[in-house]
């Protein structure tokens, strides 16, 4: 039985649209319930030839199979097209093969073998095949809900027609990321289908346990979105509610919510204990009610179904999932080189252009948004994120203007949800788009840690190069201003230790433009911060477009005596300390390594080679941070130039506080510098 909630059309109101394997207007026909069947049978088969081979030990990790749930992925991807997308979950064997991956990939795969999907990088969690619009599954439970919030926005964009689906269980709807995707689908009517399958457990809790209500798709009301409930055993009843919302998606009538109730017949993952949470009998009870035998039950003397067809059919896939385990077996494992290619994307070969001390003067905030200005008047598939970044411009004024100039669907003013329009723009990115995602400030950012972390910088890697991440995360960092504690943090040095991203503290504006330039255009994810005390800082900035390529350091002034290594305000502070020293004929130089990640080694070791000493200043605490890699670095391929121990002046490891004579006694000043300076000459 079918339940509708339609909070924004009624079911019969919804144009039909022919898909890819339906009919327009009535139910599928012959060809397409014989599809139906085998798309089925070959998940089920794929899955029980998987469990035999984890028991061989063919597989090294984790085996999560998809038996028991096998109409749902066949009944939605039906009706996706090849450039329609889905993002899945850790159970996405299913979707994998159901949009059209070959059971011989996904063997190879969980074999960890070079022809997987994931050329042996992902296993059972980690899919990947965009080739066929599989845009990847996950083993953190939510993402997937999020990133095909940002697929679909990235279609709606590009005006494409395109639909993008995630798959996710009931334990999914209570994470903060279920919400967010809903509320964003919701509001901006992203061409979405939210398929939740309630197979009744998140790994071993029960439904009825953790959440106060029975059931899914009605909760989609509550946001303004179609919802429906349907026996997800039923594989017709599955199609028919797809269908509806496939072609909802593609008028551009928004996103629906489909609950399909369901049971996984196996354990959580293969090698599990099944029983301790719920019973023997209950699972025998719905192998009873098998979605396969059913629909077979169904088709045998109907629709013109013989059971020739289907016997045909059962040695058909029967044999291509047997050779399919084969050739997978027989298939070598990547090389030990394959180990850390695709962290980053190719870099773009940009040469700096000389700088011209004579150009017009601009500030901080000036200097980027002619950057960005001039990328998305080039590329239509910029856009930008964030909260008050439309017509107001942004807090910090760094799209002011904009809005009038490109509409709100390139300056899209966000609900407060950073976790949720950060894991948006990551499938938006994943679908072609190019977003700038504009955190206000970096401390917002650290709600949206876990998609940065095991999501954005992750993609290149886990799909072997084949999925690009071009988004740009902006943010002002640093103290100042008596904003205390949940508005002064950096952060940088904690970023620079997840590869698969880049990290950018500019110090001047000219730097700040040819930067962020550089990061518009590029395929890698980036994260741009800038000093709040720099933002109104002028300097020199030439009027043309140009670009800094990254891990390339500015000697900000040239010296002999030591030299000092900063990013960010605590440059300016050392080019103060400097010239303070001047005035006595002590000669200091001065380096800006203007990104954290990559580090310009080569700059900083010239340097020390040149003066023999290095003073590393940072603003946060130094532990773990970039003075101890500058520190260490120095120490381990620098060490026969040094004529001194290499000095750090960071931060106290102490929350920023309020009061400003509390604020000037956590981080270094110019005077501080100086001292640390002449203790480090005296040595």
């Amino acid at each position: 039985m079918t339940m509708n909630h339609d909070a924004s059309a009624a079911a019969t109101s919804i144009r039909p649209e022919r898909s890819p394997t339906g009919s327009a207007g009535g139910g599928p026909g012959r060809e397409q319930l014989l599809g139906l069947y085998r798309t089925m049978l070959t998940i089920r088969l794929a899955e029980e030839e998987l469990a035999r081979c984890h028991q061989r030990g063919l597989i090294h990790g984790a085996c999560h199979t998809y038996v028991g749930q096998e109409a749902i992925a066949a009944g939605v991807c039906a009706h996706l097209a090849p450039s329609d997308v889905i993002f899945s979950t850790h159970r996405g064997h299913g979707h994998a093969l159901a949009k059209g991956l070959p059971p011989e990939q996904l063997f190879a795969e969980l074999f960890g073998r070079i022809t997987g999907c994931s050329r042996g990088r992902g296993g059972s969690m980690h899919l990947f095949a965009p080739e066929i619009g599989l845009l990847g599954t996950s083993g953190i439970v939510g993402p997937c809900v999020l990133q095909a919030a940002g697929g679909g926005y990235a279609f709606m964009l590009a005006a494409n027609g395109g639909v993008a689906a995630a798959f996710f269980g009931d334990g999914a709807v209570n994470n903060g990321a279920f919400h967010e995707a809903l509320n964003m689908a919701a509001i901006w009517k992203l061409p979405v289908l939210f398929i939740c399958e309630n197979n009744q457990f998140a790994t071993e809790v029960p439904f009825r346990e953790a959440s106060g209500i029975p059931d899914v798709g009605r909760r989609a009301a509550n946001y303004g979105l179609a919802g429906e409930e349907v026996d997800g055993n039923d594989v017709l009843a599955v199609h028919a509610a797809a269908g509806r919302a496939v072609a909802r998606a593609r008028a551009g009538d928004g996103a629906t919510l489909i609950e399909c109730k369901t049971y996984r017949t196996r354990a959580h993952a293969e090698g599990m204990g099944d029983f301790d949470y719920r019973t023997r009998e209950e699972v025998a009870e719905w192998k009873e009610r098998c979605p396969i035998a059913a629909f077979r039950r169904v088709l045998e003397g109907n629709h013109g179904v013989s059971s020739t067809d289907l016997t045909t059919i059962d040695a058909t896939v029967a044999d291509m999932v047997a050779r399919g385990r084969s050739a997978a077996e027989a298939a070598p494992p990547p090389t030990a080189a394959d180990a850390t290619t695709h962290v980053y994307a190719a870099p773009r070969d940009v040469r700096e252009q000389a700088a011209d001390p004579a150009a017009r003067p601009l500030t901080f905030i000036q200097a980027t948004l002619e950057a960005l200005e001039t990328a998305m008047a080039a590329d239509a598939s910029i856009f930008v994120l964030g909260e008050g970044i439309g017509r107001r411009g942004g807090n910090f004024r760094t799209t002011a203007g904009l809005h009038a100039k490109y509409g709100a669907a390139r300056l899209r003013d966000t609900p407060i949800c950073e976790r949720g329009f950060t894991g948006l723009a990551c499938g938006a990115a994943m679908a072609g788009a190019r977003p700038v995602v504009d955190f206000m400030f970096v401390d917002f950012l650290l709600d949206a840690w876990g998609e940065i972390v095991n999501q954005i910088a992750k993609m290149q890697f886990m799909s072997s190069g084949r999925l690009r991440m071009p988004i740009v995360l902006r943010g002002c960092i640093g103290i100042g201003h008596s904003a205390a504690t949940h508005h002064s943090g950096s952060y940088y040095g904690m970023f620079a230790q997840v590869p698969g991203l880049r990290v950018v503290v500019p110090s001047t504006p000219r730097d700040a433009k040819g930067l962020f330039a550089h990061a518009l255009r590029g395929d890698d994810p980036v994260l741009f911060l800038e000093h709040r005390e720099l933002l109104q800082l002028k300097g020199a900035v030439e009027e043309v477009d140009f670009e800094i390529p990254f891990g390339r350091a500015r000697i900000a002034r040239v010296g002999s005596d030591a030299t000092a290594v900063a990013v960010g305000r605590m440059n300016h502070l050392c080019l103060a300390a400097a010239d303070a020293l001047a005035k006595e004929g002590v000669s200091i130089e001065v380096i800006d390594p203007r990104t954290v990640a990559p580090l310009d080694a080569d700059a900083i070791l010239a340097s020390v080679a040149k003066t023999g000493r290095l003073l590393v200043v940072d603003e946060p605490a130094g532990p773990c941070g970039l003075a101890a890699e500058v520190a260490a670095l120095v120490a381990d391929r620098g060490f026969d130039d040094l004529d001194a121990p290499v000095r750090r002046l960071c931060g106290l490891p102490s929350p920023t506080p309020y009061s400003p004579v509390l604020e000037a006694e956590v981080v270094p000043d110019a005077s501080a510098i100086e001292r640390a300076l002449r203790a480090l000459l005296a040595e």
